[in-house]
């Protein structure tokens, strides 16, 4: 990126009025916010030469202070099941990964919020990494615009395309990084922009109680608990975050969630972990913490990787819990292990920069060192 560059105005991640303040610095009307939100956000613009709308003269005044620019993509994995996975760079070197996983009629977006993790859950990959930064509103809508550019949809017909949902399940505890993440998300969801339901986006956190209610209360999407354990001495091991919100305060948060109802139920992620969490005492526990909650199970078969100290529950074990918790009225489906082979299965998001040594990834059938 120029030293030019650098000195303008990004305008991906400004909400509408930012824009509006901006462009009227450079003697713009207000109405050029409105083109310019739907050149950005419904074309997928890259560049202010491709708004026909806007006259030449405009064109380059925006071109002089303002910029469009996309992280790079400096690794576009596709695994064998086409979940499909994006090595992202951003100007200050930071690295992150964003995954799509495809299904029959709709396909999800896995956002990071964060570079690294400050969480270190001690089964999964991401945890491995220190937390360098949050990531800012701007770097999370990117992941969404790269997501769009490379699926070719900006233009498409709702029902014709493939990205429908958004999960923040990536890299990062969204509720650390709150306000960029609401900032984000508001604008993702704008009815005139990219425009994704807030029942179709799920927030994911580890347990940050304090901005639970909050999360509920100002962008009502969908939340998701990682959960891991019915006992406290083992969550606080699994989930060290447990120590400082235990499971009894997750789960008044939880009862309080605003957005929560019968019709959008909060979904607990339990990993299966053999030995440790899976015994049919677990389930019957697990039953009854979530008694009087609006709730369903997605039950994850253990992704490995490298140096990992735990096994993966066996098949039968796992088809054992869920049978419990279902007799007991909670869908537990046993979620589908996707893009394990270019390691973007769920716990696996780890930024190559931060990778180990000799470690591989893979694209197709080839082997990338």
């Amino acid at each position: 990126m120029s030293e030019n560059t650098q000195t303008k105005t990004q305008i991906i991640g400004l909400t509408r009025a930012e824009l509006t303040e901006k462009l009227k610095e450079f003697g713009f009307e207000p109405f050029r916010t409105k083109q310019l939100w739907h050149w950005v956000y419904v074309k997928g613009a890259t560049s202010f030469d491709q708004m026909t709308t806007i006259a030449k003269d405009s064109r380059s005044v925006l071109e002089q202070h303002f910029t469009l620019d996309r992280p790079k993509a400096v690794r576009d994995l596709v695994s064998f099941d086409h979940t499909r996975k994006w090595l992202l760079e951003f100007p200050d070197g930071n690295k992150i990964e964003t995954v799509f996983i495809p299904e029959e009629d709709r396909g999800a977006l896995c956002v990071s919020s964060q570079v690294g993790c400050t969480l270190t859950c001690s089964f999964c990959h991401t945890g491995t990494m220190p937390l360098v930064r949050n990531l800012s509103a701007q770097e999370i809508i990117a992941q969404v615009l790269v997501a769009r550019d490379g699926l070719n949809e900006w233009g498409k017909r709702r029902e014709d395309c493939l990205f429908t949902n958004i999960v923040m399940m990536g890299m990062g505890e969204p509720l650390f990084n709150y306000e960029n993440v609401a900032k984000a998300l508001t604008i993702v969801m704008d009815g005139e922009g990219i425009a994704i339901s807030k029942r179709k986006i799920t927030l994911s956190t580890s347990g940050v109680v304090p901005m639970i209610e909050r999360c509920g209360h100002e962008l009502g999407v969908n939340l998701a608990i990682s959960l891991h354990a019915v006992r406290d001495d083992l969550r606080d091991e699994l989930v060290p975050l447990n120590k400082k919100y235990p499971i009894k305060e997750l789960l008044i948060a939880c009862r309080n969630y605003p957005a929560a109802n019968n019709a959008r139920r909060i979904t607990f992620e339990y990993v299966m972990l053999k030995g440790i969490n899976d015994s049919d005492a677990d389930a019957r526990e697990l039953v009854r913490l979530l008694n009087g909650i609006h709730a369903k199970v997605n039950l994850i078969p253990w992704n490995p990787w490298p140096g990992a100290q735990y096994e993966t529950s066996t098949r039968e074990r796992i088809q054992a819990f869920s049978r419990i918790v279902n007799d007991a009225g909670f869908s537990a489906p046993v979620r589908a292990t996707r893009g394990q082979d270019i390691f973007a299965a769920c716990g696996q998001l780890k930024s190559d920069s931060e990778r180990k040594k000799g470690e591989k990834v893979w694209l197709g059938d080839k082997p990338q060192a």
